[in-house]
């Protein structure tokens, strides 16, 4: 197995030789940096980000996770691939525009990198959706077999989340549709389901007033075209599981979750059509997806 390895501090010596675009605004004083390891799953050149099965994080994150990270890298993107194992330091800095990223990479890419690890929990496209049973913000029990007919889009939450380019721009996203289609003649197509993975603090009530925030503080909003929902944990591990989705609970602080961001969309029949990862999905993406899947 041949391997090539690269710093990203040899990188930066050749910036100035070739054009860039804008770079990113540096650490504020107050930044941390953690060593992290891990496998890349998938890369997304465009938006310099990558999709990293990574160990525990010492100091910072006490388990296993498969996130999304943004990479200052500019010279190793051709070299990056899915299966490749990286080493470099996680910054965290919550008073950056880009709260956090990775930085002085070394790559280690396998000679074949069609080699990709796969999560066999992850749901793959054009396979049924297991049934479930959650209970929605109104306190009623919602399945899927309720949306039959419809297109759906399922995305995962937890409402005490810090992070706003996690669970708040899933729900940004989600409402912001909702709007949208509130107002277009086939809306009754299309449903949007949010599920929390906090059942011991999202209850259906909590859910309903995080909803309706997100409405324009509407609280005459019907919820029909979006829901929330929560259940027993088990309920929705299984859900979670299906998709690929992980969680767990941050050993150093319980009010924290750690996890990934899945974002599906279900055909009229129950199949999977589409799965985003991360959150550099936009609403306009996934309606595209959700009327594509409506025509199938």
């Amino acid at each position: 197995m041949r391997y090539f390895l690269f710093l990203l501090v040899a990188a930066i010596t050749l910036v100035g030789c070739q054009k860039q675009s804008a770079a990113p605004p540096p650490a504020s004083a107050n930044a941390k940096t953690y060593k992290i390891h891990g496998t890349v799953q998938s890369v997304d050149k465009a938006n310099k980000t990558i999709l990293l099965k990574h160990d525990p994080i010492p100091g910072y994150m006490d388990d296993a996770m498969t996130m999304e990270y943004p990479v200052r890298a500019d010279q190793l993107w051709d070299v990056i691939t899915p299966g490749s194992t990286i080493d470099g330091d996680l910054v965290v800095d919550n008073q950056n525009t880009q709260p956090y990223w990775i930085e002085n990479v070394i790559v280690s890419t396998p000679a074949d990198p069609s080699q990709v690890p796969v999560n066999p929990n992850f749901a793959q496209i054009g396979q049924p959706v297991p049934d479930f049973t959650l209970t929605n913000q109104d306190g009623k029990p919602v399945s899927l077999h309720d949306f039959k007919g419809k297109a759906l889009a399922i995305t995962f939450i937890y409402a005490r989340c810090p992070l706003p380019d996690y669970c708040t721009r899933m729900s940004t996203n989600f409402s912001n549709l909702a709007m949208q289609l509130e107002n277009s003649p086939d809306k009754d197509r299309y449903r949007l389901l949010t599920i929390s993975f906090d059942p011991e603090n999202d209850t259906p009530a909590k859910l309903k007033a995080y909803g309706i925030g997100y409405m324009g503080n509407d609280k005459n909003y019907k919820f029909d075209t979006w829901q929330l929902a929560v259940g027993k944990d088990a309920e929705v591990r299984k859900v979670a599981d299906f998709f690929g989705m992980e969680y767990h609970t941050d050993e150093n602080d319980k009010a924290k979750i750690n996890h990934t961001l899945v974002t599906a969309v279900i055909d009229p029949t129950g199949k999977v059509t589409r799965i985003f990862t991360g959150n550099s999905w936009t609403t306009p993406q996934l309606l595209a997806e959700m009327r594509s899947a409506v025509n199938s």
